[in-house]
């Protein structure tokens, strides 16, 4: 991984050790007092009265309540999890390290005998280990529909397992955690991640748990994305899989849109580079960038139904603040959404979903530059285990022509997708969306295909014509979740 110098935040807490909190103090004080100072006046006598604007009190309402409360505590977001600690360096594909890895996991079921009747599903972008309540955390999960006796993933006769990905901020090492070489959290020194990394790190906590082979891996959007990799790359260890609303490499629409979301984030002022932990968490910026997610989420047909041109309160004058219902609906999920999930977080898992490629030439040029990374990580000091210590250099780096030269075509390309899944023989379920504009469902059709041309002739493609965009493998139980239980149970 290519790293210059670090660059800090002109004003870290850190640097000033048991004077950190008076700093803290003063610097929430006057900032306060700025806000205070530079808030316009309404002058009077005007042709019309000011806007009232309450969508902008509430925001300067919460930005005094974070200067005067301490830091989310994201653990309290989601409990009852287990965590696997993982004692020994990981190296991550584009060189950087991580001198140990915890991974927040949660189980539902009875394991067999030979816990043969295992099966992982990989999370979405900002969803946790929690999938399912139990008995350590009894609120609904965010697949709660789906888990369960009787249920899609029965878990009468499976035993199910779901963990927080690395970079995630619910009890898995990511940007949150405290980086054991300097005592402080890691925030934007944390190494670039990618989906590989991931499945290698589910896969650790695999082993941990004495589990040779998954009956099946299963995931939906960002999780059909694992689920795929780990076909892939671990094809000896997974029986079948389900890859619902995914891709095999990211497209340049989802690419934009997720650029977009991290460009609204670290525009926030209170960003600071990602060192914002002592400080004021970057709100404004989460906010908006949940909005333009939510809108990738869901469709226009829904939303037409839903709300249709219906404002909040149609006998006011029309207001700049959320007045149409659709933009209160925007509002209050992004409001829910803007302290409930770490910022570095949100960088750090939606790059990795951006780089997905499952192409065999950079599958190839990632395991090179790991290999490469890993044999310098073992000859450097154990007395110096900071990332820049490990990190590749521009010299060091692998080149690649897949995703960088301008001839290629689409035969090319298919070519090297179709050689990156040649080893998942599994029985596969694609399943896609028609309403999706996030992951349309050409992209489900082409991982369906490239498993077929490299020789599996167990593909079923499910294709659903529901209102609820990607978010229908949240939302629409009785298809999704049947196709899911039929794949699951059915011999094959």
């Amino acid at each position: 991984m290519l790293r210059t110098a670090v660059s800090r935040p002109l004003f870290s807490t850190a640097a000033f050790g048991s004077g950190s909190h008076r700093l803290r103090r003063l610097l929430r004080t006057s900032a306060a007092a700025m806000m205070q100072a530079t808030k316009p006046q309404r002058s009077g006598g005007g042709a019309n009265p000011p806007m009232e604007f309450p969508c902008i009190d509430r925001i300067e309402t919460r930005q005094r309540d974070l200067m005067a409360e301490p830091e989310p505590t994201y653990e309290k977001v989601v409990t009852g999890y287990e965590l696997f600690r993982h004692n020994k360096t990981f190296v991550c594909d584009h060189g950087g390290v991580l001198p140990s890895v915890d991974i927040a996991y949660e189980t539902w079921g009875t394991p067999n005998a030979d816990r043969s009747n295992t099966i992982l599903i990989h999370t979405g972008l900002s969803a946790s280990s929690h999938a399912h309540s139990h008995a350590k955390n009894t609120k609904p999960g965010w697949w709660e529909a789906f888990i369960g006796p009787g249920k899609a993933i029965d878990t009468d006769k499976f035993h199910v397992i779901c963990s927080t990905v690395i970079g995630g901020c619910y009890g898995s090492t990511g940007p949150w955690s405290v980086d054991p070489a300097t005592g402080s959290r890691y925030a934007t020194t944390f190494p670039i991640l990618t989906i590989n990394d991931m499945v290698r790190a589910q896969f650790l906590l695999l082993d941990h748990l004495r589990i040779d082979r998954l009956y099946a891996s299963v995931g939906a959007s960002m999780g059909g994305m694992q689920s795929l990799c780990a076909a892939a790359l671990h094809s000896d260890r997974v029986g079948r899989i389900i890859s619902i609303s995914a891709c095999a490499r990211s497209h340049p629409y989802s690419i934009a849109l997720r650029f977009a979301q991290r460009q609204a984030l670290m525009a926030d002022p209170n960003f600071n580079r990602g060192f914002y932990y002592d400080g004021v968490l970057p709100h404004v910026g989460m906010k908006l960038a949940r909005q333009v997610a939510t809108v990738t989420y869901r469709s226009g047909p829904e939303w037409e139904l839903r709300f249709g041109r219906r404002r909040r309160a149609p006998d006011q004058p029309p207001a700049l603040c959320p007045d149409f219902l659709i933009e209160t609906y925007l509002d209050h999920q992004s409001e829910r959404f803007c302290l409930q999930y770490d910022a570095n977080s949100l960088l750090y898992v939606s790059k990795a979903m951006d780089m997905f490629d499952i192409s065999k030439s950079v599958t190839d040029r990632l395991l090179t530059q790991r290999l490469k990374a890993e044999e310098k990580a073992n000859a450097s000091s154990a007395a110096s285990p900071a990332n820049d210590a490990v990190c590749l250099t521009a010299e060091d780096q692998p080149q690649s022509a897949a995703g960088q030269s301008g001839v290629e075509t689409t035969d090319e390309i298919v070519r090297d997708l179709v050689a990156g899944v040649e080893k998942a023989m599994q029985p596969a379920l694609i399943v896609g969306v028609q309403s999706d504009i996030l992951f349309p469902v050409a992209q489900q059709k082409e991982i369906a295909d490239i498993l077929r041309r490299a020789g599996n002739s167990r593909v079923t493609y499910y294709e659903l014509d529901a209102m609820y965009g990607h978010d229908t493998f949240l939302i629409d139980v009785v298809n999704v979740g049947a196709a899911i239980k039929g794949h699951l149970e059915n011999n094959i």
